[in-house]
């Protein structure tokens, strides 16, 4: 399973976030390409332990079984999943290439972060491994979605 925390892995990443555009259309879901930067910035800084996010109670009860469904194999996140209201970017329009630069330099932060844990808000306490391979799904998600 890829992980964020791969070299090779970060740069495949980085190499497909750098063709995005202003003119990136999303092949699904409500949001713009202004929005879907700004939605993976502000989740990689909470992945990244640079903000902290409550429990939502629902996901008490079946994050952990989610989580793992998640990750037992490659299949790609699904389409349309939801995503919890401080990750929601309701402005419509910014600065595509300041977010483009902040999402790519985040993402190397990765080359030098191994957290002992992170606490989702919805899966709850995950392991460094999970961690790693989450971001690379919630990643290629949000790419693919751009045609990244």
């Amino acid at each position: 399973m890829k992980s964020i925390f791969d070299k090779p892995t970060r740069d495949e990443l980085i190499g497909r976030i750098n063709t995005l555009n202003e003119n990136s259309i999303a092949q699904w879901g409500s949001m713009n390409i202004y929005q879907m930067l700004k939605h993976c910035v502000l989740a990689e800084e909470m992945y990244l332990g640079k903000t902290k996010h409550p429990r939502m109670f629902l996901g008490r009860l079946l994050g952990q079984s989610t989580l793992k469904k998640m990750l037992k194999d490659e299949t790609p996140m699904s389409r349309n999943a939801p995503t919890a209201a401080a990750f929601k970017v309701t402005e419509k329009e910014g600065d595509v290439s300041a977010e483009k630069k902040k999402w790519i330099a985040l993402t190397e932060e990765y080359a030098n972060y191994r957290p002992p844990y992170l606490v989702y808000w919805f899966f709850g306490k995950m392991t460094p491994e999970q961690v790693g391979q989450f971001v690379y799904k919630h990643t290629d998600h949000h790419l693919r979605q751009f045609g990244a």
